[in-house]
């Protein structure tokens, strides 16, 4: 038989009963893009190519170096600066997904993109995706900020009452990541879509309105700044704070 993985674990624990009253506060309809997200170490800028696209072009091709960046992205760049700039355009006139730029503070360097998508402001549900991040900003603390900020921003500023979480079930380092951003697993959908000529069976995850002061928490005591040495190394992984959640 084989072990119980991370989201067997998350999938056996039960969520509260389900609740068909009315809402005590119903979401505020607010569409949550085009708003500037900013943290101590990361900018989310909505995307304009006109004044990021040099930046972006820089991260692109970084990217494109490592084989795996773009296996399971449905929207690929490629790769030379016409198209780069044609596939920005594209995003960037995009209503959903709402797209971001990742910026340094200074707005010196870019590290990769993240969305808004399956946006339903009316229910107060969104997505977090298309998120790619290039080789040196992986794993570091902006990318992680930039994942809390754009929480922070549905669930505080905007009253949403669930943000989810989906990726091919077979990436095996999304599904990390989310198990890693607090998302607890909650099924696979087969067949669900095709995406660039092949089939997706698709992974979902979700953070509740319930949940989320503990995964708040969570990211908080991560990002102190008493979590890190002098040298910029963590002393608790996200991973051990959100591991223990549910």
């Amino acid at each position: 038989m084989r072990s119980m993985t991370p989201e067997d674990a998350a999938s056996s624990r039960n969520r509260r009963a389900p609740n068909i009253d009315d809402l005590s506060s119903l979401p505020s309809g607010v569409h949550p893009g085009r708003t500037r997200l900013a943290g101590d170490h990361v900018v989310l800028a909505p995307l304009n190519p006109l004044e990021q696209g040099a930046l972006l072009q820089e991260a692109v091709q970084d990217s494109l170096t490592v084989e795996t960046s773009w296996r399971f992205m449905p929207l690929v760049p490629s790769g030379d600066k016409a198209g780069t700039m044609a596939w920005l355009r594209q995003c960037a006139g995009s209503a959903e997904p709402s797209f971001y730029a990742l910026l340094t503070p200074e707005g010196d360097e870019a590290g990769g993109m993240v969305s808004y998508l399956n946006i339903v402001p009316a229910n107060g549900c969104v997505e977090l995706g298309h998120i790619w991040f290039r080789p040196t900003w992986r794993g570091s603390i902006r990318t992680t900020e930039a994942i809390y900020l754009m929480m922070v921003h549905a669930f505080d500023r905007l009253g949403y009452r669930r943000v989810e979480w989906k990726c091919d079930a077979m990436n095996a380092p999304s599904r990390s990541a989310a198990l890693r951003f607090g998302f607890r697993f909650e099924g696979v959908f087969l067949n669900h879509i095709i995406i660039r000529g092949r089939n997706r069976d698709t992974a979902w995850y979700s953070i509740t309105a319930e949940e989320w002061p503990a995964v708040r928490q969570a990211f908080q005591s991560w990002l102190a700044p008493e979590n890190f040495d002098p040298d910029g190394k963590q002393k608790r992984s996200l991973s051990e704070l959100t591991r223990g959640l549910w």
